[in-house]
């Protein structure tokens, strides 16, 4: 019984460690700064194994970098794969394990050690192998997940894929286009030098893209023509997803100056409301919510990871959502009071219903050892309960509620 406890705080633990972070722990500080620090490393030292002279000096030194860098991103990944079930805990533990080791974060993580042990067991392929560890830089991507500034880049290119993917798609096509009919217009003049579709592809590409590099082009009259109107072409092809990319990031940093003005200039309340099955919002998008105006979600939290909150996120059972919204400014003074009733109080052992109250008041609330009851009129009062109400009246023994 205790080792399993044991082993469920240990795995926790692990997780929030490797997984969640926070600036406030010094562990996961320490542990997210180690990692940085080892990708870095482990990039400069892939830089210097190019240079002859760095190598021939520096070989002994560099080769027991490499065996510890590589020996932390072996650990690093077999804790990964330890608390993997925590990542994904909507399906079984190998289910989880097989969906990390799938992601491309895992297979990053497997690649950034596993070439460089296969040489000790198939020693005939250790060229091969080496070559490999060129796959460990890939592990700079791991940055992102540490630096907010940086993973705003990231969330900018997942918002705005579909956008991207029908701009690559459109320049795929002219470029194909493009790529045949100069391959059809240049290749009587140049049969040298357009071969084939490919060479035309080089050329649109290096076009398209406002590269020209200078070693494929056009010498007919037509085939002129029909490259200028290419050159201004590609100059439109190269500004959509550039124009995508940077409405992301205004998108982006505007949302997050909007959440600035609000602390800045209003007095904003924030409520934390946690989605089960039955609430309506599951299953649906935020942009699909009626929310009022003035009304933001500031934050997501799901499975131990925060989220951005995007339009096209969709909520599912179990989230929490931090909601934000200005303070009213109450012009009538109504104010919410809250008042415990003693033995005493002519309203202990009252329906609500026959209670001499104010029009001008409500209870919106009764709170019952510990528990929150939505008032009806055949409730009745009881010593001891706390009454919430919504008034513009004084009322002794009351007091008031900030909201």
């Amino acid at each position: 019984m205790y080792a399993v406890v044991y082993k469920v705080i240990l795995r926790t633990g692990l997780f929030e460690l490797i997984e969640i972070g926070s600036n406030y722990d010094t562990w996961c500080w320490g542990y997210d700064f180690f990692n940085t620090f080892t990708i870095l490393l482990n990039l400069a030292v892939s830089i210097m194994y190019t240079f002859d002279n760095m190598e021939m000096k520096y070989g002994p030194l560099l080769l027991t970098l490499e065996r510890l860098i590589v020996a932390f991103f072996a650990i690093d990944f077999l804790l990964r794969v330890f608390t993997a079930k925590y990542l994904y805990p909507d399906v079984s533990e190998p289910r989880a394990i097989g969906k990390y080791l799938t992601s491309f974060s895992g297979i990053v993580d497997m690649l950034s050690f596993i070439p460089y042990y296969m040489p000790f067991f198939f020693p005939s392929g250790a060229v091969a192998f080496r070559m490999l560890r060129i796959i460990r830089i890939f592990r700079l991507f791991r940055i992102n997940a540490y630096y907010d500034s940086l993973n705003v880049i990231t969330e900018v290119i997942v918002g705005k894929k579909q956008q991207l993917l029908s701009s690559v798609f459109i320049i795929l096509i002219l470029m194909l286009s493009s790529s045949l009919c100069m391959y059809s217009l240049e290749n009587k003049a140049q049969p040298e030098v357009f071969t084939n579709a490919f060479s035309g592809i080089w050329w649109a590409a290096s076009t398209l893209l406002t590269v020209g590099y200078g070693d494929i082009y056009p010498v007919t009259t037509i085939g002129k023509i029909f490259g200028i109107f290419i050159a201004f072409l590609g100059v439109g092809m190269v500004a959509i997803p550039t124009g995508i990319i940077s409405a992301g990031f205004v998108d982006q940093y505007s949302r997050l100056k909007r959440i600035g003005e609000y602390g800045q200039e209003e007095d904003v309340h924030f409520i934390r409301i946690c989605l089960d099955q039955n609430d309506k919002w599951v299953g649906h998008r935020i942009a699909e919510l009626d929310f009022p105006q003035r009304i933001i979600v500031a934050v997501i939290q799901r499975d131990h990871r925060i989220l951005v909150p995007k339009g096209d996120t969709v909520l599912k059972a179990g989230d929490v959502m931090v909601i934000g919204a200005e303070s009213f400014q109450d012009k009538d003074r109504i104010k919410l009071k809250e008042l415990t009733l003693q033995q005493r109080n002519p309203w202990t052992n009252q329906k609500i219903r026959d209670l001499d109250i104010s029009r001008h008041s409500i209870i919106v609330l009764v709170r019952r050892h510990q528990k929150l009851i939505i008032p009806g009129g055949n409730l009745t009062l009881l010593e001891g309960d706390t009454v919430i109400l919504y008034t513009q009246t004084h009322m002794a023994n009351a007091d008031d509620l900030d909201i």
